[in-house]
């Protein structure tokens, strides 16, 4: 087992990375507000597996080889790069819409819901870099059990992120009435959302591998 200083510092860490927007809460929300929050959740289960993977591969050191290849690594930044794109411009488009507003949409299967909550938060490289540099500074091999310490910490990490996901979906009815009520918030919410989005994908196209 982890230190419980390992823990607690891990655990802060894991809390401001999800409390930092991105197209895993993006998704969710706008998936929550259009379907109800119980196809949020099947959502944030496929999201769930999507950091397990991630948290395997670090654990048992695949993620390095992932990380070591370029062309694989670059294929997963695009493909990222891309997709962030395609959110920037169904934000910043003519007729667009914020991701909080709510949208008559025909619903999607629990299948469809589940795998795109999974492959929204695959196409993130972010994830695979966060797990292969976050996880080592955090693990003592004089504690032994090197494995067990890592599929500790990165399952504390999903916990988290469960967990305040879980009540972002659940509450993003109350913001989106929030916002109907008020188009100015509405507007502006959307603009800057779109903003970030196009700023992210250009920069994680931009990005050179370390």
């Amino acid at each position: 087992m982890p230190e419980l200083t390992a823990m607690a510092g891990f655990a802060a860490l894991a809390l401001g990375m999800v409390l930092t927007p991105g197209p895993n809460m993006i998704y969710l929300v706008s998936r929550s507000i259009c379907q109800g929050s119980r196809a949020g959740l099947m959502s944030l289960s496929g999201v769930a597996l999507g950091f397990v993977f991630y948290m395997l591969c670090a654990a048992f050191g695949i993620t390095a080889i992932v990380m070591a290849v370029p062309y694989a690594y670059d294929a997963l930044r695009i493909a990222g790069a891309i997709y962030l794109g395609w959110l920037a411009w169904q934000a910043l488009k003519p007729g667009g819409r914020s991701a909080f507003q709510v949208r008559d949409l025909p619903p999607d299967s629990p299948r469809k819901l589940f795998l795109m909550g999974l492959f929204t938060n695959l196409l993130n490289p972010k994830a695979a870099v966060l797990y292969l540099s976050l996880l080592p500074q955090f693990i003592n091999p004089a504690q032994g059990g090197v494995l067990a310490q890592a599929l500790t910490l990165g399952f504390t990490q999903i916990v988290i992120s469960l967990s305040v996901n879980a009540l972002i979906v659940l509450g993003a009815g109350q913001v989106a009435l929030f916002l109907a009520r008020r188009p100015g918030w509405a507007r502006a919410q959307r603009l800057l959302m779109g903003t970030v989005l196009a700023g992210l994908a250009i920069h994680l196209a931009r990005q050179v591998r370390r």
